[in-house]
């Protein structure tokens, strides 16, 4: 049953809108919508608008957040999220460490799958909003602290950063990870990647490094083919404690 606070989405003929029931009232081009209506509701249930459009109901999912949520800065991609979950075994006995929070979407994902994570964020104000964004996603076991990771000291099967890297980081990762847990470093540019890959050589027992790609496919009444958008967008090096 979905209560006053609780965020939901409501669309009609490929059109969504990612609501509370209690924002009021919500204008669209489908006519006024009453969003208490939604209170009492359950997921697939149909509200209408004050011109009798009807709308179906929702629960997000974490690619809803990724969509919908505010943004303080980029974030990384589902696609490149599930490669780090993948990459890392990542699993329900997990106590991830995710570092360079952002908006809080990675940590969302991470959260769905993980027994718990802790994630740390330098700025005060990204911080506070990715706790906003967690708050919506109603997500218990995700914890985000406003600071530098490198005070942390308790061990974890998984840590994650996607912040500017320094040597620095790669060490200390290495030594709040417990035997067998793995780092996953996300970065921009190859400079970044090498950074990682050479910090890691003399410490951990395995280390890969991948570009993350993926290819849209355009389908019309020509023909099948791959889009011409950009399919690149970064690295990810993975390594074994």
């Amino acid at each position: 049953m979905i209560g006053l606070s609780d965020r939901v989405i409501i669309s009609s003929n490929g059109k969504s809108w990612f609501v509370r029931p209690s924002d009021g009232k919500l204008g669209t081009d489908l006519g006024l919508v009453d969003l208490e209506q939604i209170v009492g509701k359950e997921p697939g249930d149909v509200i209408c608008t004050h011109s009798g459009r009807e709308l179906s109901i929702r629960l997000p999912r974490s690619t809803d957040f990724f969509e919908y949520a505010k943004r303080s800065t980029a974030p990384m991609l589902p696609r490149d999220i599930g490669l780090v979950i993948g990459l890392t075994g990542m699993n329900k006995h997990d106590h991830v460490l995710d570092a360079g929070t952002g908006s809080g979407i990675s940590a969302i994902f991470f959260a769905g799958v993980a027994a718990h994570v802790t994630s740390y964020e330098r700025r005060a104000e990204s911080a506070e909003q990715a706790r906003l964004t967690v708050s919506d996603a109603g997500i218990q076991n995700l914890e985000i602290i406003s600071g530098d990771i490198l005070k942390e000291t308790r061990m974890y099967d998984v840590v994650h950063l996607d912040l500017g890297l320094t040597k620095e980081h790669v060490i200390h990762a290495h030594s709040v990870l417990k035997p067998g847990g793995y780092l996953a470093c996300y970065t921009p540019f190859f400079e970044q990647m090498a950074l990682a890959f050479d910090s890691a050589k003399n410490l951990f027992v395995e280390c890969s490094s991948y570009e993350c790609i993926m290819r849209d496919m355009d389908r019309g009444e020509r023909g099948t083919r791959p889009s011409t958008r950009v399919c690149h967008s970064g690295y990810i090096t993975i390594m074994r404690k």
